[in-house]
C-alpha cells in the first residue's frame, strides 16, 4: 500500500513540482513498448524529423552544420538518413558548448561525466531530457515487479549524487524508501557497515555499479553474511560492463535476478534488460546506430561502436554522439513481445579492450579469466599505456606466491604475444575511479576495430 501511494501520488507530485512530465511519459512508454518493430520505427522517424527540424531552427551549431552539409530534416524518411550527418564527439561538445544551446531552451542544468575514460565532459540538460530519462528508467523498473516506493539500496559513487545530499534530498529519499551507500568507500570496515545496513533495511531492489555490487557480495561471502533471505526481487546493474562472474555472484548472494542496464550520464538511459533477458533500446526517444572503424553502420549480428541520437535533448542536442562503447544488435526480436530493438551484447567501452603489438584486440574478459580465479588474487587491474605496454596490478592474498606470478605471466604472454610488454606489480590497494567504479581494464591505446 505504501509503495502504491508513493508511485501514484507522492512521486508524481514530486515530479510535477520540479516541472517534469515523467509520469505522462512513462504511461506513454508503457503503451508504445508493445507496438510492432515497424510501428515503433515509424513513430521514431516522425519524432526524429521534428527533433532535427527544431535543432535546425534554434541551435546555432546545427543550423550551421545542416546548411554546410545541405542536410534537410524535412526529407528524413527513416533513422538511416542520419548517416548523412557527421558525428558529434566529446571534443566537439567541449569546443561548442554555447553554440549547442538552443535559443529557446528553458532552464538548463549543468552536468559533467565522471571522466573515467579521459577528461570529464561538461554539458547541459533541460527538463525534457531529464523527464525522459526518469520515465525510461521507471518503465524498466516496473518490468521486474518493483516500483518507486519499494525499499531500494543504491550503491553509487558519483560525486554529483553524493554532493547533493542536503536535507531536502535526504527527506525525499526517506519518503521514497531509497538508501544511498557510497561506492567509493569500499574498505572492509565500510562494507561491514553496508552489510549491516542492508540486512536492517531489507530492500526489495538493489541498484548500483556492477563492480561495486559484485565486490560487496564477495565480501558478504567472505564474512559469512547471508543476504538471500531479505526478499530482494531484482538487482539493477548499470554504469559499466556487467561480466558473467559478476552476474553470478550477485544473483547467488541475493537469490534474485540481475537486470543489466546500459547508459551514461551524457548519452542517457539507453537500454534496459527485461525479464526474458533482452536488453531493449528505448527507441521511442533514442536512436542507436552501430558503426564500424570507417564510420559505416553495421548490420545486426555485427559488432560496432554505439552512436546515440537522443531526441529529448532539444535544449542541448546530442545528434550522432559517439559513445566509445561497443555492442552488437540482435537479429531477432525478444520473446517478451515488446517491439523495442534488442542489443544482443554490450561489450563496454573501447577502453575495455586490450591491443597487442601484433594488431589484435582482446576484450577484457580474455585477460580477466587468466587472473581472477586464483585464490591468491584479492583484486587486480590491467593498465595499458599508449605504447601498448601493460601493467597488471595485483593485490595479493596469503596464498599468492612467486610461482603463481610466473604462471600468470606465462599465460598472459601466450595470449598477448612476446612483443607486447607486460609487467606485474603487487600493490596493497587498488583505488576506484573518480566515479566510484572498480574497472578491471583501463586502456589508453587507440580504440580497436574488432575484438579477438
Amino acid at each position: 500500500m505504501y509503495t502504491k501511494i508513493v508511485s501514484s501520488v507522492l512521486f508524481p507530485l514530486h515530479e510535477r513540482l520540479k516541472g517534469h512530465h515523467s509520469v505522462a511519459l512513462r504511461d506513454e512508454l508503457e503503451r508504445s513498448q508493445w507496438r510492432t518493430p515497424a510501428a515503433l520505427a515509424e513513430l521514431q522517424c516522425a519524432r526524429l524529423k521534428q527533433f532535427l527540424s527544431e535543432a535546425a531552427r534554434n541551435v546555432p551549431y546545427y543550423r550551421d552544420l545542416f546548411a554546410r552539409t545541405g542536410f534537410d530534416p524535412q526529407r528524413v524518411q527513416s533513422a538511416a538518413d542520419l548517416a548523412a550527418l557527421p558525428f558529434l564527439t566529446k571534443s566537439l561538445v567541449r569546443e561548442n558548448v554555447e553554440r549547442l544551446k538552443s535559443a529557446v531552451a528553458g532552464p538548463l542544468k549543468r552536468y559533467n561525466t565522471g571522466g573515467s575514460s579521459g577528461e570529464p565532459l561538461v554539458f547541459f540538460m533541460g527538463k525534457d531530457r531529464i523527464s525522459h530519462d526518469v520515465a525510461a528508467k521507471w518503465r524498466a523498473t516496473r518490468w521486474w515487479n518493483v516500483d518507486i516506493g519499494d525499499r531500494e539500496i543504491v550503491l553509487w559513487g558519483s560525486p554529483v549524487e553524493l554532493g547533493a545530499q542536503d536535507r531536502v534530498k535526504n527527506l525525499r529519499d526517506r519518503v521514497f524508501r531509497s538508501k544511498l551507500l557510497p561506492a567509493f568507500e569500499m574498505s572492509e570496515a565500510r562494507m561491514d557497515e553496508f552489510l549491516a545496513e542492508i540486512r536492517a533495511f531489507r530492500p526489495r531492489m538493489m541498484f548500483g555499479y556492477a563492480s561495486a555490487l559484485a565486490m560487496l557480495c564477495a565480501h558478504a561471502r567472505t564474512r559469512g553474511v547471508v543476504l538471500s533471505d531479505l526478499g530482494v526481487r531484482v538487482a539493477f546493474a548499470t554504469g559499466e560492463t556487467l561480466y558473467p562472474d559478476q552476474r553470478k555472484i550477485i544473483e547467488d548472494t541475493f537469490a534474485a535476478p540481475v537486470a543489466n542496464g546500459y547508459g551514461s550520464r551524457d548519452a542517457g538511459f539507453i537500454a534496459h534488460q527485461c525479464a526474458a533477458g533482452s536488453l531493449h533500446v528505448s527507441a521511442e526517444h533514442i536512436v542507436v546506430e552501430l558503426i564500424d572503424a570507417n564510420g559505416k553502420v553495421v548490420a545486426p549480428g555485427e559488432q560496432g561502436e554505439i552512436v546515440v541520437t537522443h531526441m529529448a535533448t532539444g535544449d542541448f542536442p546530442f545528434i550522432r554522439y559517439r559513445t566509445g562503447d561497443v555492442a552488437v544488435y540482435a537479429r531477432d526480436p525478444c520473446k517478451c513481445g515488446r517491439g523495442l530493438p534488442v542489443l544482443e551484447t554490450v561489450f563496454g567501452r573501447s577502453t575495455d579492450f586490450i591491443r597487442t603489438r601484433s594488431g589484435n584486440a582482446m576484450h577484457a574478459l580474455a585477460l580477466i579469466y587468466e587472473v581472477r580465479d586464483h585464490p591468491g588474487v584479492r583484486a587486480f587491474k590491467y593498465l595499458q599505456e599508449e605504447d601498448l605496454s601493460i601493467e597488471l596490478q595485483i593485490v595479493p592474498g596469503p596464498e599468492f606466491s612467486d610461482e603463481l606470478e610466473r604462471q600468470i605471466a606465462a599465460k598472459l604472454a601466450r595470449r598477448l604475444g612476446a612483443d607486447t610488454p607486460l609487467a606485474i606489480r603487487r600493490v596493497a590497494h587498488i583505488p576506484p575511479e573518480k566515479s566510484g567504479k572498480h574497472r578491471y581494464v583501463v586502456s589508453k591505446a587507440t580504440a580497436p576495430t574488432r575484438a579477438a
